[in-house]
């Protein structure tokens, strides 16, 4: 209605003005527009302005000008003094966080110095707030710190800067609740969670617990979990907070068909060879991460996603039936690779290699490899199926020429290979290995015999059955730091001889090492070995096929195959027992390291091995560590060294001695 009213009033206004404006005898009374004349302007004469002489003046000739430039002068401005300052913190340490406190604190970072003062309050204002977060994450929810900071000049000349916390009391878990999941995975949650009523609600205890439930659902098989946002509500009268974590735990699932998506590296049937879980069985995200890790190490794929799919479909004990999806990406089939080493009795030796790991799929690959050294040339060439039919299981052929000079014998060999085998590989090292073979040999070999006290070139045919089982309890293969290795070797051979019968005999090797860490820097390492060979005399047995000792992965002090008994030449000639001891002390610091160690062997004519005798060798190496292994330089001299041994002996190669 009040709007209305303002709107006639205004109407009313309107036509009043109308009709003072339409009024005769008002307009009458103005006068005409016309008789209005605006005032006269006063006419000034043109003045110009007074010329300024400087303006009017010829400018001065350029040679006039001095073109040398002004003396320097040094304008710089002194450096500004910074201000140094100490840092005092009191309420912390009864805590224990005054040391985190201390490695994050922006007072501390930058050194105890500051541009001037604000610069310090600023970081003093930086730190009460990082003293009261930490004190917030241990369960000090009333904590307040505050700093003092005195001024300049004084005594000192410098700051100090006061930081005081007080913590206040400490909240502890009132009640702890799951809640939106069945009872069973509510209680593998609670369990993951590892929180209990009474503990002091520290946040790096609780996000641990959240991030087990995360893990520990999808192992229970729970593929499809949801950790939703927790709810902590405080109470300030008994400094006590109940917690609530809602848990969406989605379906229990079982595992389904494997389906294949991206670059058909690998068929489904073949990653069912490859992975460790089979259809019906309860889903567990382990098993996943395994398979995951078994195709990194094919090296056949760029990339690989492994996800659950569901399918909608139930089995038979209740559970969803969940698909793998495996997403592949091709990677590199083909690989050149190379190597050098020298040791001394072994010369130089140069290894390269070329190989198609897919040549033959699936996972058929093949190998050119060849050594050129001074004192062996080779050229094989083999073919390696891995998982061959099974996880882990490996079938090879090869097949080889070599030629090698060294002082214990010089031979031209042929050989042809095969095994099935289980070992490790850079990403899974097995505790478990064999291997099952076959070896043809046909080898010409110039043998000391002891008769004639001559080297005569004969001919032999060796056929082989080696057989090998180990157990590996270290953490690494290239630089363990702990644990131990066992190992055993057996091969029975049969042996033609030209001009001669055969010869059957049995070789047999053994070897453990331990790696004991008296620090995080110093391992202390040792390894034992000890050989033997039944059924057949030294002399009759080929050269290549008796033991040995002396060199980088032996007994360093000594040349290659130099440490036993000795033709009249001087040279070696091998026998049919081993006995080997090492013990190094490896110091790592950083990317380096320094190895001193102790080396101990004997090599005997007959087959009984015996610590009689023993010849040892001492030295010292040098490690540069990589991220595929240390690489290594080993000098070494022998003790009691004998007429005719060199007083050093120098090892490179790639990887620890043992």
């Amino acid at each position: 209605m009040c709007s209305a009213g303002m709107g006639l009033a205004s109407i009313a206004n309107a036509q009043s003005n109308d009709a003072l404006l339409s009024d005769p005898a008002f307009d009458a009374s103005l006068p005409p527009l016309s008789a209005t004349a605006a005032p006269p302007v006063e006419a000034t004469p043109d003045a110009a302005p007074a010329a300024d002489p400087e303006l009017t003046a010829p400018l001065p000739s350029m040679a006039t000008f001095d073109t040398n430039p002004p003396p320097a002068t040094d304008t710089a401005d002194e450096k500004a003094p910074e201000v140094r300052y100490k840092l005092v913190i009191e309420g912390l340490k009864a805590i224990g966080l005054e040391s985190e406190f201390r490695d994050l604190s922006a007072l501390l970072s930058d050194g105890r110095d500051a541009a001037n003062a604000a610069q310090v309050s600023a970081r003093a204002d930086e730190d009460v707030q990082l003293a009261e977060r930490l004190m917030r994450s241990e369960g000090y929810y009333d904590a307040i710190a505050s700093t003092t900071i005195d001024t300049l000049p004084n005594a000192t000349n410098s700051l100090t800067v006061q930081l005081k916390a007080t913590p206040g009391p400490r909240y502890s878990l009132g009640d702890i609740r799951i809640t939106g999941a069945e009872p069973e995975p509510t209680g593998i949650a609670r369990e993951a969670l590892a929180i209990k009523t009474g503990d002091p609600i520290v946040a790096a205890d609780i996000q641990s617990g959240e991030a087990k439930i995360a893990l520990r659902l999808p192992e229970a098989g729970y593929p499809f979990v949801k950790v939703g946002q927790r709810d902590i509500l405080l109470d300030e009268r008994n400094h006590r907070g109940d917690y609530s974590l809602p848990v969406d735990a989605g379906p229990k699932s079982s595992f389904g068909s494997i389906r294949t998506d991206g670059d058909p590296v690998f068929t489904p049937d073949h990653l069912t060879v490859i992975s460790r879980f089979d259809r019906g069985e309860l889903y567990d995200s382990r098993q996943i991460d395994d398979l995951r890790q078994a195709l990194i190490a094919t090296s056949l794929l760029g990339t690989s996603a492994i996800e659950p799919v569901r399918t909608g479909q139930k089995a038979a004990d209740g559970t969803e039936i969940v698909d793998v999806l495996v997403t592949q990406t091709k990677g590199p089939a083909r690989q050149l690779a190379a190597s050098a080493g020298y040791g001394t009795g072994e010369g130089i030796k140069l290894t390269g290699s070329w190989t198609h790991r897919n040549m033959f799929p699936p996972e058929g690959a093949l190998t050119v490899e060849a050594v050129a050294g001074t004192l062996q040339q080779s050229l094989g060439t083999t073919f390696r199926r891995s998982n061959a039919g099974q996880r882990d299981r490996v079938f090879a052929l090869g097949a080889s020429v070599a030629r090698q000079d060294f002082d214990a014998y010089n031979a031209q060999t042929l050989t042809l290979s095969g095994s099935l085998s289980r070992q490790s590989t850079p990403i899974f090292q097995k505790r478990w290995t064999w291997s099952v073979g076959g070896e043809l040999i046909a080898t010409r070999e110039t043998p000391f015999e002891a008769a004639t006290l001559d080297r005569d070139r004969n001919t032999y045919f060796i056929a082989a059955i080696p057989l090998q089982i180990g157990y590996d309890r270290s953490n690494s293969q290239l630089d363990p730091t702990k644990g131990f290795r066992l190992s055993a070797r057996v091969s029975p051979e049969a042996q033609k001889r030209s001009g001669g019968g055969f010869d059957f005999y049995g070789r047999m090797l053994a070897e453990g090492s331990a790696y004991y860490p008296i620090s995080d820097a110093i391992t202390l390492a040792g390894r034992a070995r000890v050989g033997s060979i039944l059924g057949a005399a030294r002399d009759d047995i080929a050269p290549s096929r008796r033991l040995y000792s002396g060199g980088g992965g032996s007994v360093r002090g000594f040349g290659y195959q130099q440490l036993g008994p000795k033709d009249i030449d001087d040279k070696p000639i091998g026998g049919r027992s081993l006995t080997e001891f090492a013990l190094e002390a490896r110091y790592r610091f950083g990317d380096y390291g320094i190895v001193p160690f102790f080396d101990a062997g004997r090599v005997g004519e007959s087959s009984t091995p015996s610590i009689k005798n023993m010849r040892y060798g001492a030295g010292i190496g040098v490690r540069y560590y990589t991220n595929f292994g240390p690489f290594r330089i080993d000098v070494a001299t022998p003790i009691n060294r004998q007429p005719g041994e060199s007083k050093l002996a120098l090892y490179i190669s790639i990887g620890q001695a043992f």
